[in-house]
Parts: C-alpha cells; sequence; structure tokens
C-alpha cells in the first residue's frame, strides 16, 4: 500500500491518496487541489472512494470537486454524515470555506473493510473529535483524522466533541502495534511507540 500525502487548504489539513494496485481511495479532500488530481492521472489510478475521517469542513471542503473530477462517491462514518449537510456540525462558516452541502454514497461503521488492489484497510471507529470519527488501519499503519496527533489530540470542545470518547479512542490507537506509522489530519507523521512515550494523552 502507498501512501502520498498533500495539503489541500490553508488550515494545513492533512489529504491522503492511499493505493494499491490501480486502486485508490483519496482520504479528507479538504480542499480543491490539481495536485491530487496530477498525482492520480499519473499514477493511473482509479479513486474508487472519497473517506472522510470527520465530518469538519477543512476535511471535506474538497468533496464535491471531486465527486465531479473522479465520478468516486463519498465514504462517511454513519454518525458523521450529517456533517456533510449542516454548517452548523461542519462548521464552514467558521473556518471561512464555501461549502456545497451533499449526501455519502457509502455509511461506515467500525470493523468495515476498504479492499484496494487485494489488500485490506479496516475502519475503526475512533469517537471523540466528532461522534462519527473514524480512523484507517492496514498492518504497519494507520490514519487517524483528527483524533491522534503527534503529541498531541484532537479537540473536543467543537460541536459534537466527548473527551470521554476522545480518551477510549486514544487507548485503542495506542493498542496498535508499536510501529505502526501515524498519518494524522494534521502535521507530520509519527509512530505508536512514539506517542506512548511523548504524547501527554497517551
Amino acid at each position: 500500500m502507498i501512501v502520498k500525502r498533500f495539503i489541500t487548504n490553508e488550515l494545513a489539513a492533512n489529504c491522503y491518496v492511499v493505493h494499491s494496485g490501480s486502486d485508490a481511495i483519496v482520504v479528507d479532500p479538504g480542499g480543491e487541489s490539481q495536485e491530487v488530481l496530477n498525482y492520480l492521472q499519473e499514477q493511473s489510478l482509479n479513486v474508487i472512494a472519497l473517506v472522510n475521517t470527520h465530518g469538519h469542513a477543512d476535511h471535506i471542503g474538497g468533496n464535491t470537486w471531486f465527486v465531479k473530477k473522479t465520478g468516486a462517491p463519498v465514504w462517511i462514518h454513519e454518525l458523521d454524515a450529517p456533517y456533510l449537510a449542516d454548517e452548523s456540525l461542519n462548521l464552514a462558516r467558521f473556518v471561512g470555506q464555501e461549502f456545497e452541502p451533499m449526501t455519502a454514497g457509502r455509511l461506515l461503521r467500525d470493523g468495515d473493510e476498504i479492499e484496494l488492489g487485494g489488500e485490506v484497510i479496516t475502519v475503526l471507529h475512533t469517537p471523540g473529535h466528532t461522534p462519527g470519527g473514524i480512523s484507517l488501519y492496514w498492518p504497519g499503519h494507520v490514519i487517524t483524522g483528527d483524533t491522534l496527533f503527534k503529541e498531541s489530540a484532537g479537540r473536543t470542545d467543537l460541536p459534537g466533541g466527548n473527551s470521554a470518547q476522545l480518551g477510549n479512542s486514544l487507548l485503542r490507537l495506542g493498542r496498535l502495534p508499536l510501529d505502526t506509522i501515524v498519518y494524522p489530519g494534521h502535521g507530520e507523521s509519527t509512530t505508536i511507540r512514539h506517542e506512548i512515550m511523548l504524547n501527554p494523552f497517551l
């Protein structure tokens, strides 16, 4: 599985293209990005889905543009699906982003699997930052959205946030193999080992 990181908006949210064989998913397209589209075309990738780790505007702002460009559906956890059409939840006005409401093509749940080129990504429900926050795990790698950052963790003071749920989600991620590479929603990559040693939230 190959992971390519991009930044697609002014809030520096990470967007990831994950691919194996000719299949790909685009995780958290936070804004329009010709750079991402060029990469998909250069690698001759078939985008099967746009996967949102959660429903905040800086992670879903490019959904509509990418749907038009790739024809791929949007997948999001069932509890965050309302964020796709509600600016009071997704905070589009708060962050100054234009927002076009949409509906999900697939509602994800804990334990769901996403197959790419014969490899499997498992959906982990990791709420706390939002009710439907998810992480995407496959052996040696996990995309954590705004749940776990390098030496930090997601906010819980926004609509739908819950500190107790976030604590449980962090504990769940902390039980992954120590060498697992963490790809967060903002900032640089890290490892579970590093976070257990240096992250005060773990």
